[in-house]
């Protein structure tokens, strides 16, 4: 746990650790197609994405990114504030799939703690890691904002 404003600026530049990887499933990727009506075939129709270029479905990128305020409460919390914000994202990218069946954890990075009236603005980096890929699934930069 993380104590306050204060406990925030002096991990600035600190990684804060990782997530337990969760499991893929092609559930999850549907429920997520219902949730958006993105349904492209690369993720919902699995005999068409088995003979594509993936080899099977894969998830959608904004899939991954939104398991984020599932995952990154597993790796830290902050104590000592009246309510914490999702503010938004910088910088997003999707380097490589999330194939149905792979395992996801997520590593996040403290970036920034700027002073905003009320509280701090933070930015970390988010960096989704698919177990044994060589290159991570979804990076992005994603700002909190915490009041006291």
């Amino acid at each position: 746990m993380i104590e306050g404003i204060d406990g925030l600026k002096a991990l600035v530049g600190e990684h804060l650790g990782y997530s337990p990887y969760v499991e893929i499933t092609q559930e999850q990727v549907n429920t997520f197609a219902e949730a958006t009506g993105d349904h492209q075939w690369i993720h919902v129709d699995v005999e068409r994405a088995n003979a594509g270029p993936f080899g099977g479905p894969i998830a959608h990128g904004y899939l991954t990114l939104s398991l984020g305020p599932m995952l990154s409460p597993q790796i830290f919390g902050v104590s000592g504030v009246a309510m914490g914000v999702n503010y938004g994202t910088g910088k997003v990218r999707f380097p490589s799939p999330v194939p149905v069946g792979s395992k996801l954890r997520l590593g996040v990075s403290l970036t920034s703690v700027d002073d905003v009236p009320g509280g701090a603005q933070v930015t970390q980096e988010f960096v989704f890691e698919i177990e044994g890929a060589a290159k991570p699934s979804c990076v992005a930069e994603v700002i909190f904002r915490y009041y006291v």
